[in-house]
């Protein structure tokens, strides 16, 4: 096994090489672009498997992130958050070196870029097409109007119309993914014939992992953006979008007290660690689900242990008082995360199972 002295977090580069390698089909299968997510993954080396697959074009979560991987030669990047205005620094030294496209809903936005930002800029208007988060009320044409009048006169390029249908999270069925990835699809092709006379190059962005990774039908769609599948997890599995099997990433963690009166163990491995994200499966909440680990990585295999509880530098394991009683001190327990991104974000580092380590844009010396 790999040497494991504090919580660490594996990675199978075969795994995730195939997670890549079926989206990246997929695209070319339906004829649409691929934008992948690097929010995930994080990493400059990780980033360079995709070229391998052909994809020139990313997309990220911050402007830090995309001058991070700006850095490593990446052209051609979409910021998926709400344009932060307050950044127009970092805005116009981005613009001014590569393709930069960020999301705006508000013309207010849209005026305060115009007087901070002298680059070419690319704008996509930001559609909420049922996830409630952020967006514009798509059947909201006067607000949608002044947005695209406000694009042309501040002389930036209107790129299109991007949604994340981020509500099929909370699906548990491929039935369930389909209504939301239907719904969402009918929304944005509506808003797309609505204005592609005035617009014949607008495009349509979408890329949730789960309607991505196990549905068929991107018709009238232009990209896909989907970013969790280059790891998975254990949400993606209860959703349906993938088998545990095809989860890329495990944190490694030392057991360092059992508690056999209570069929507990505690692992050196908490919210600081994984973050505090759950799942409820079987009417159980968990926290991690625990894996054996192998010489070459980790074997899912049937098991009662989970991570019931995670303090900040604490992981409860729970289980049946058989295997727990298999546990001693010092033993080192596979735990698949609940959130491959946000646990990703929080160690800053991988190490795959052939024992390279490989760092990310959160990588924090010690």
């Amino acid at each position: 096994m790999l040497p494991v002295t504090k919580p660490t977090l594996l990675l199978d580069k075969e795994k995730c090489l195939r997670n890549i390698s079926r989206m990246a089909e997929k695209a070319r299968r339906h004829h649409v672009r691929f934008r992948p997510h690097f929010k995930t993954h994080q990493s400059h080396e990780i980033g360079r498997w995709f070229r391998e697959y052909g994809v020139e074009a990313i997309t990220v979560s911050s402007l830090s992130m995309a001058r991070y991987f700006a850095a490593d030669g990446w052209n051609d990047i979409t910021v998926a958050f709400p344009a932060n205005v307050h950044e127009y620094e970092l805005i116009n030294k981005l613009a001014g070196k590569i393709n930069l496209n960020l999301l705006v809903e508000s013309p207010a936005v849209v005026r305060m870029l115009q007087e901070r930002v002298h680059q070419p800029l690319g704008l996509f208007i930001k559609v909420d097409s049922g996830y409630h988060r952020t967006g514009v009320d798509p059947s909201d044409k006067p607000l949608i109007d002044s947005l695209l009048l406000e694009i042309k006169n501040a002389a930036f390029s209107f790129r299109g119309f991007i949604t994340h249908a981020g509500h099929s999270y909370k699906a548990r069925s491929r039935n369930e993914i389909e209504k939301i990835h239907r719904s969402s699809l009918e929304i944005m092709r509506s808003v797309k014939e609505y204005y592609q006379s005035k617009y014949p190059d607008v495009l349509i962005s979408v890329g949730d992992t789960p309607s991505c990774s196990v549905l068929e039908d991107f018709t009238g769609v232009d990209e896909v953006r989907p970013g969790n599948f280059v790891f998975y997890d254990v949400t993606q599995s209860i959703i349906g979008s993938c088998l545990l099997d095809e989860v890329a990433v495990c944190m490694a963690c030392p057991v360092v007290s059992t508690h056999r009166q209570r069929n507990e163990v505690v692992i050196y491995g908490g919210s600081v660690h994984f973050s505090k994200d759950s799942v409820t499966e079987n009417g159980r909440v968990l926290f991690g689900k625990v894996v054996r680990l192998s010489e070459d990585g980790w074997l899912v295999e049937p098991t009662t242990l989970f991570v019931k509880s995670l303090s900040q530098e604490h992981g409860i394991i729970g289980g049946s008082a058989e295997e727990i009683k298999s546990i001693e001190e010092g033993d080192v327990l596979g735990i698949l995360p609940v959130h491959s991104c946000l646990t990703a974000d929080c160690m800053g580092e991988y190490l795959t199972t052939q024992g390279e380590v490989v760092r990310h844009f959160r990588y924090r010396p010690g």
